[in-house]
């Protein structure tokens, strides 16, 4: 019997039988196997820098926007409050983001980017940038570019079907 993937608490595909007819072209299944590669992908270049998914996403968001506060930064990067004080907690013990009282509000803390912290986003970003060449390789530039303009329509469709 194989072994368990404990990840997904499911078995690892056996390659001698091939994927079930059914199956093979079924775009939320071929999304779901690209998901699982992007995450390993990313996570991997990431690791390289002792950095995370959600590290990437909180300087990203904080470069874009600016000094955020804590609830604020929830919402644009879509981590949890409290899995976000965490990832708060680790970027500012890096030295990378710092913690100040909000001027108008000295109960809430603002979130902003250190300099150490942009030097440390334009590693993530070739870090990430590479990741997406690796993950992307068998696709020509146009293609890539057709590929991410038709997952973010999608995306954009189901994020304003749920509002």
């Amino acid at each position: 019997m194989a072994a368990m993937d404990t990840r997904h608490d499911m078995p690892p595909p056996d390659p001698r039988l091939g994927t079930p007819r059914r199956l093979r072209a079924l775009p939320s299944r071929l999304l779901g196997r690209c998901a699982t590669q992007a995450e390993r992908t990313v996570g991997a270049a990431l690791a390289r820098e002792d950095a995370r998914k959600w590290h990437y996403a909180v300087l990203a968001a904080l470069a874009d926007s600016g000094p955020a506060s804590q609830a604020a930064l929830s919402r644009h990067t879509g981590i949890y409050r409290s899995d976000l004080v965490a990832v708060i907690n680790e970027l500012a013990e890096r030295g990378v983001v710092e913690r100040a009282p909000d001027p108008d509000d000295r109960r809430r803390n603002v979130i902003s980017l250190t300099a150490r912290g942009r030097r440390h986003l334009e590693r993530l970003d070739t870090l990430v940038g590479d990741a997406q060449d690796e993950l992307l390789a068998p696709l020509s530039r146009s293609e890539r570019d057709q590929l991410t303009a038709l997952l973010i329509r999608v995306a954009e469709y189901h994020e304003e079907g749920s509002r």
